[in-house]
């Protein structure tokens, strides 16, 4: 076994391939995708010596396992979680060796949701519009990993610089989401922007790559109907008929009918990617 190639032992609830996505395209209806933390997504890369936008793996909740037909370095990042290799305990956030042959089992996130794992060379899937990143919405690029997928690996890089450890953001408790109101903050009554700005929510269950969904207080409408279709953009704060705010996220759809009440800074979202359902949320007016 000497290829440059893993194949899939265990798929976990759902795993993806993801770089810096592809935007450039909402005009032809195709969201930007890419990693949904992508500091996170960096740092593994850099650890291994990558690209920062180098493919990787993200997984969701419950990780995954692989087993790379040759030699490589590899680094698991994002939210923290139990790695091993062949059964045996390495590191977390660090660059780790694994031999031809070996199972790298990446654990159940201890907190946040999505952890990461780089590989030197990258995960050499095709690109598909100059990315390689899986999108759910539209089905572009890759399939999400299925258990005995075997994925190639690209040539690691020539004389790269590998790093012993890099800080790494902490999961918080409670995510604080920096919002700027509108373009659609006048379809909403007066108390229900205070109520957007002051009072707590939860993120659901429901929440996806689409988009991080909350539960909590509605916001009431000042007025009836529906808007015409119009453009969403990353961090979008979509209200739909319920009252209770959406936040769009990498995979989101590209146009809309309901009303964008705000926008989230798009420096904030990697959190809103780690916020595991129950995860208070807070949306405060940014300066």
């Amino acid at each position: 076994m000497t290829d440059r190639a893993l194949a899939v032992v265990r798929a976990g609830a759902l795993t993806t391939m993801q770089d810096r996505g592809r935007p450039g395209y909402a005009h032809l209806g195709v969201p930007r995708s890419g990693a949904l933390d992508p500091y996170a997504a960096a740092l593994v890369n850099r650890l291994v010596g990558n690209d920062a936008g180098a493919a990787v793996l993200e997984t969701t909740l419950t990780g995954c396992a692989v087993r790379p037909r040759c030699g490589v370095t590899v680094a698991v990042g994002g939210a923290p979680c139990p790695v091993t290799v062949d059964g045996r305990p390495v590191a977390w956030g660090a660059a780790v060796r694994v031999g031809p042959g070996a199972v790298l089992e990446v654990g159940a996130a201890v907190r946040g949701v999505r952890s990461y794992v780089a590989f030197a060379g990258g995960v050499a899937v095709g690109p598909v519009l100059g990315s390689r990143s899986t999108d759910l919405l539209s089905g572009l690029g890759p399939a999400p990993l299925a258990d005995g997928a075997v994925l190639p690996l690209g040539a690691p890089p020539a004389d790269a610089a590998h790093y012993e450890g890099v800080p790494w953001r902490g999961v918080p408790r409670e995510v604080v989401l920096g919002v700027r109101l509108g373009p659609r903050d006048d379809w909403f009554t007066d108390g229900a922007l205070r109520t957007l700005t002051t009072c707590a929510y939860r993120v659901s269950a429901a929440s996806n790559r689409v988009g991080l969904r909350t539960e909590g207080p509605p916001l009431e409408r000042a007025r009836t109907g529906e808007l015409p279709s119009e453009g969403m953009v990353l961090g979008a704060v979509q209200v739909p008929p319920d009252g209770r705010p959406v936040v769009f996220l990498a995979d989101h759809p590209t146009t809309g009918g309901y009303p964008v009440v705000a926008v989230v800074r798009e420096a904030d979202l990697a959190a809103a990617a780690q916020a595991a359902p129950g995860t208070r949320v807070r949306f405060v007016r940014a300066r």
